[in-house]
């Protein structure tokens, strides 16, 4: 855990991703304490509570911030870890996770002077004092699986999760949307395993990645060469799959897979990103500076919240016409003139 020095506040621009001015002279910076909890899948997960974490070291480097994280090994720990950070003064915790939703808006509700936030949740009532960060996934997804339509060799990708619910099978939905756009606009009849649009591959685990190793051994069996495991830790069992097998590469979560991980990033196409550190910083922005503000934060690709990665290694090998046709897609996006649900 790493705690900063007390020093003055850098003179930050603001970026008002996400807050909107509520008044007040803001808190002493001196005291402002920022604070994560994590799910089960650890701060070092290579994906989103890492991502997240990411926010409060910029947070800590650049607004002189104390930040501090405790761990959930469990969810018996979620609501001891609240309390912990409750019992600490914390002045804004943030929790990772929708498996965290009610345990945060109970601690809210009974806390109102604390400052709350929680990645991949919104609530239907709004609470001054909390915070649902949430990402139109589906949206970077589209993107991927355009891209992965264009650049397929054998007319096959697949896609897997770890649980059927909406935060997973919201990126499998936008990236068959953009395979099934991709077949519409140009003729192709690819296919994707493992998402029907309602229904598909799960494997029941976030952290398991023998099962996700297992899931995509399949899938590249059947023909697929391109695989996007939605599965937190467990996705990096389609790593070890694909190159057990000897060929294939893989859409990654969350974050730039190329750059969370390295034992895979000559397999890695691209990555489907939500800019949870960017909602993160804000978030914690706003209590330094007093524009904190309840409610729900929904990242998109027009405000910058999702997109996909850089193509790194496979910079060559997608054509200069589909880059420039994914611009026009991104605007179509933004305009409403491409649904992103297949």
């Amino acid at each position: 855990m790493r705690r900063s020095t007390r020093g003055g506040l850098a003179a930050v621009a603001a970026t008002a991703l996400l807050l909107s001015a509520c008044g007040g002279d803001g808190a002493d910076e001196a005291a402002v304490k920022a604070c994560q909890i994590t799910d089960t899948g650890g701060i070092d997960d290579k994906s989103f509570n890492e991502t997240a974490w990411n926010g409060f070291l910029r947070a800590e480097e650049e607004l002189g911030v104390e930040v501090k994280y405790l761990e959930s090994t469990s969810e018996a720990d979620y609501d001891p870890n609240i309390q912990a950070f409750l019992d600490e003064g914390c002045d804004i915790i943030i929790t990772v996770g929708f498996l965290l939703g009610d345990a945060t808006e109970a601690a809210a509700q009974a806390n109102p002077d604390t400052k709350f936030a929680i990645v991949d949740y919104a609530y239907e009532a709004e609470y001054d004092n909390l915070l649902g960060m949430v990402f139109a996934t589906e949206q970077a997804g589209f993107l991927a699986g355009y891209v992965s339509a264009a650049v397929t060799e054998t007319g096959t990708v697949g896609t897997w999760g770890g649980i059927n619910i909406p935060p997973v099978s919201a990126f499998m939905q936008g990236y068959l949307a953009g395979v099934n756009y991709h077949n519409d606009q140009k003729g192709t009849s690819v296919e994707v395993l493992g998402w029907d649009g309602a229904d598909g591959v799960f494997i029941g685990s976030f952290e398991a990645q023998d099962l996700g190793n297992a899931a995509t051994a399949e899938m590249l069996q059947n023909g697929a060469d391109i695989v996007m495991p939605v599965a937190g830790p467990a996705g990096l069992g389609a790593g070890t799959a694909i190159q057990d097998f000897g060929s294939g590469s893989m859409v990654w979560v969350d974050t730039d897979g190329y750059i969370s991980n390295p034992n895979f990033a000559g397999i890695t196409l691209t990555s489907v990103e939500k800019k949870m550190d960017n909602a993160v910083f804000a978030a914690i922005q706003g209590v330094v500076d007093g524009t904190f503000a309840g409610g729900t934060y929904l990242g998109t690709v027009e405000n910058g919240g999702v997109d996909i990665s850089p193509f790194h290694d496979f910079e060559d090998a997608v054509p200069d016409d589909v880059k420039a046709e994914l611009d026009d897609i991104r605007a179509g996006i933004i305009d409403g003139s491409i649904s992103t649900t297949p």
